[in-house]
């Protein structure tokens, strides 16, 4: 099964529920960044959950940026998301030393840390930009998104996000499902919700087990009346370009330009994102000093 995320109505409408599947799409990453499993699993969960805000956004043109630092020995972990469920991200530290719980169990909360803050950034094409920070309550990243619905979008919210990681170090499978209440929620459907997440494995295995019948099979699984609203393909995405890192460049001074044509290699320009490298020789920026002067 491809990467995928599936949005329904469940109990009548009166709670919504999202879960995708980031197998590829973490492996990607894994692969772009050389990522360490916990790095791995931390970056992964957060791609996960980033892909289902990404999808709630209503239109093509909006964005949102997550921010995490919880200042543990990964860094920063950073993730744009967008309308159509894609996104891409980075970790400062995608070496980071591993560091377990038990055999085989990755501590992702030991490398993010708790003492920091959580800060999703939406560009919805407005005046300013909307932005909402909290607390790390724990570094394990769905106790931490469970949070912040609850206090910076006031929508009681249960998250669940895994990401496996292979004794090789690839990605065996990952996915993450978010289930929100209704404004017009009752106590039972609460507690309907509640006795349903008890019985569920763990993400992880979820996406294992229905990578053949697929995610629509699973949520009407966990709920009889199920309402598929849709069913998207997802995938790590960046879309930074050659064109685009030359209009960079040319952001810089002019002086700045002719110093770096003084290098004998020309230079190459990474993108934090997706760690593609762009490469300007001598005659490109003799080029795009052209352009500046023209």
């Amino acid at each position: 099964m491809k990467d995928q995320l599936v949005k329904a109505f469940v109990l009548d409408g009166r709670v919504r529920i999202y879960i995708d599947r980031t197998t590829d799409m973490v492996q990607e990453a894994r692969d772009r960044f050389d990522l360490h499993p916990t790095a791995c699993a931390a970056l992964g969960r957060v791609l996960s959950i980033a892909s289902i805000m990404g999808s709630m956004l209503k239109s093509d043109q909006e964005m949102l940026t997550i921010s995490i630092n919880g200042h543990g020995p990964i860094g920063s972990i950073i993730v744009d998301a967008y309308a159509n469920g894609n996104v891409r991200g980075f970790v400062s530290n995608p070496h980071v030393e591993d560091v377990y719980k038990g055999p085989g169990k990755l501590d992702v909360g030991a490398v993010v840390g708790k003492d920091g803050t959580m800060t999703v950034t939406k560009d919805l094409h407005m005046a300013e930009n909307w932005t909402g920070t909290i607390e790390l309550q724990s570094g394990e990243i769905g106790e931490d998104f469970a949070y912040y619905f609850t206090m910076s979008e006031q929508t009681p919210s249960a998250v669940s996000v895994g990401v496996k990681i292979g004794t090789d170090g690839n990605v065996e499978s990952a996915g993450a499902m978010l289930l929100q209440m209704m404004p017009d929620a009752t106590d039972e459907d609460i507690r309907i919700c509640e006795h349903v997440l008890s019985g569920l494995k763990p993400m992880s295995t979820l996406m294992q087990e229905y990578d053949d019948s697929g995610l629509d099979q699973l949520v009407k699984d966990m709920f009889e009346d199920a309402q598929i609203l849709e069913t998207r393909d997802i995938q790590f995405h960046c879309g930074c370009d050659r064109e685009k890192t030359e209009k960079v460049l040319m952001t810089l001074p002019k002086k700045d330009i002719e110093e770096l044509m003084g290098q004998d290699e020309g230079i190459n320009i990474t993108c934090n994102f997706c760690n593609n490298e762009y490469h300007f020789d001598k005659d490109d920026l003799q080029k795009i000093l052209d352009k500046m002067n023209a």
